[in-house]
């Protein structure tokens, strides 16, 4: 089985395509600058040299099915046609309250993401662009949305419950909701991997370090409390989020300088954290090197961070009940032997201590005390190929392919190849009440290039006596392709007023063989007709 994992952003699009049997990686790469001049599809495979390549790339599906057209591609591909793709993962930054776990998309799934809009006004509709466009794009895969915040929903009231009037929760659902839920998760089922014990069995403290970052106490293999809020700005200090801070601050700035809520809200997200102390600096590596260059703010922002992580360590120790293993995780986690080492003085009274040979080459176990200490590599994308998997049940867990349901919440899309504006109208106009999206080319060689871009579920093939031969040419083009392996079987409805025209054999006529068509109308067609036909024919 393979998983193609998407995760949009406002002008990006990461992917990474895994084969799930043996979860081995197969592409990666990004589309990035989406909607501008300068946007680019950067593509790798493993083994091979990557490439950065400037593209068109004006939305979300176009940069969807650019991705889709260099993972099939005959010399940098790693599949041979798209329908080899059988699912495909959408991180979607929040869930709100409706979603627990990883949940296969239909129609009311959709909906409720949509909904959840008004908490992640800025994360969740590129989320829902990538789900729209890739149900156009590629319908037959099965689609499930993986959420940051579906992990910690297992966290009781008095962990989320803000102590403010209780009818904001009550009625706007304003409360904690956490994220990095899905590296917080990977990441605890990890460490009882390494640990050899039962996940059920053990109380671990996460540290997620990167530019974003958050801590999450786990029980169980449950989430009981997280850094992260009702928004990520809440909790540590973070490469440009200030984390905890008295609320009467940004009010009271927000007076004394005439400040709109808009830039109260893009200096506590893009302009405070270690940014914000250091005056410009948020790359821990660059703050690390000018700390031990002498520098007072570089030495003060590295402090301020360390100790706040801490602070939250000891907070969740005690909320545990103890703690029997520590993680560090991403980018600063993994890489940054300062940043473990500071965090962890002190705590040797929760029987966290740093073997400092082990902590300097960053290796998987670096703690000689009581309680583990782990380095373990985040892999986000991954752990979503995996949640995937899980929701498919036993047929995630193979390489055999995948049958999919119907394609219930997308529109099913018919190709119209025609020259006559007005039987393109006619077609539209019907079509289109019964539900149907219609698309039209003016002439054959315009109608193959469309096959590829569009992907119908149905071409209907509008030709009259002098248009035969380029109609059966235009067919078996077709035929040849899906033959090749290089497009889906698409069925083709043949509509014609030529009075010789009585059944699929009339061309024997002209001497042209036998049409490969999947279907007859005579026109002129009635509409009751046309969609009957259409509808025994794509439903």
């Amino acid at each position: 089985m393979r998983v193609l994992v998407l995760n949009c952003g406002s002008s990006s699009v990461k992917f990474r395509l895994f084969r799930m049997e043996d979860e081995q990686l197969l592409a990666s790469g990004i589309a990035e600058r989406i909607g501008s001049p300068e946007a680019a599809l950067v593509y790798r495979v493993p083994g091979r040299d990557g490439h950065r390549q400037k593209v068109r790339a004006d939305d979300h599906k176009q940069a969807i099915n650019l991705v889709l057209d260099q993972l099939s591609d005959p010399d940098h591909g790693v599949v041979k046609d798209i329908h080899e793709i059988d699912a495909i993962g959408h991180r979607v930054v929040h869930g709100g309250e409706t979603f627990t776990e990883p949940v296969l998309i239909n129609e009311a799934v959709l909906s409720k993401i949509k909904e959840c809009r008004r908490f992640a006004p800025l994360h969740n509709p590129p989320n829902i662009s990538g789900i729209e466009a890739s149900l156009f794009l590629i319908p037959f895969a099965r689609q499930v949305a993986v959420f940051d915040t579906a992990f910690h929903q297992s966290m009781k009231p008095e962990a989320f419950v803000y102590a403010l009037p209780y009818e904001w929760y009550d009625k706007r659902r304003i409360r904690r909701y956490g994220f990095h839920g899905t590296s917080h998760h990977y990441v605890s089922l990890k460490a009882a991997q390494v640990l050899g014990k039962p996940i059920e069995d053990l109380r671990i403290i996460t540290c997620h370090l990167g530019n974003g970052a958050s801590v999450c106490a786990v029980k169980g293999g449950k989430s009981v409390d997280t850094s992260m809020g009702f928004t990520p700005v809440e909790g540590l200090v973070m490469g440009t989020r200030c984390g905890d801070v008295d609320v009467s601050v940004p009010l009271h700035v927000m007076e004394e300088d005439g400040l709109a809520p808009a830039q109260i809200d893009d200096i506590l997200n893009k302009r405070s954290g270690l940014f914000g102390i250091t005056g410009g600096d948020n790359d821990l590596r660059t703050i690390e090197d000018k700390a031990a260059s002498g520098s007072h703010r570089h030495r003060l922002a590295l402090a301020i961070f360390t100790r706040k992580v801490k602070k939250y360590i000891g907070a969740y120790a005690a909320i545990l009940g103890g703690i029997d293993c520590l993680v560090f995780t991403a980018g600063i986690g993994e890489n940054s032997p300062t940043v473990r080492r500071m965090v962890c003085e002190g705590l040797e009274f929760l029987g966290i201590r740093i073997d400092e040979a082990a902590n300097g080459e960053s290796r998987e176990q670096i703690g000689r005390g009581e309680a583990a200490v782990l380095v373990i590599p985040t892999d986000e994308e991954l752990a979503i190929a995996e949640e995937v998997a899980s929701v498919l049940g036993e047929e995630g867990k193979t390489d055999e392919p995948v049958e999919t349901p119907a394609a219930d919440i997308r529109t099913k899309r018919i190709l119209a190849i025609d020259d006559d504006p007005d039987i393109h109208e006619y077609l539209a106009a019907v079509l289109g009440q019964a539900g149907y999206a219609c698309f039209h080319a003016n002439t054959m060689r315009q109608g193959i290039k469309m096959v590829s871009e569009v992907r119908p579920d149905l071409i209907i093939l509008d030709v009259m006596m002098e248009d035969i031969s380029a109609g059966f040419r235009f067919a078996k083009e077709v035929r040849s392709a899906e033959a090749g392996g290089t497009a889906k079987p698409v069925p083709i409805l043949m509509v014609s007023g030529v009075e010789q025209v009585t059944d699929l054999t009339f061309h024997d006529r002209v001497g042209t063989g036998t049409m490969p068509v999947d279907g007859f109308l005579e026109k002129p067609v009635e509409p009751d007709v046309l969609l009957k036909k259409v509808s025994e024919m794509i439903g």
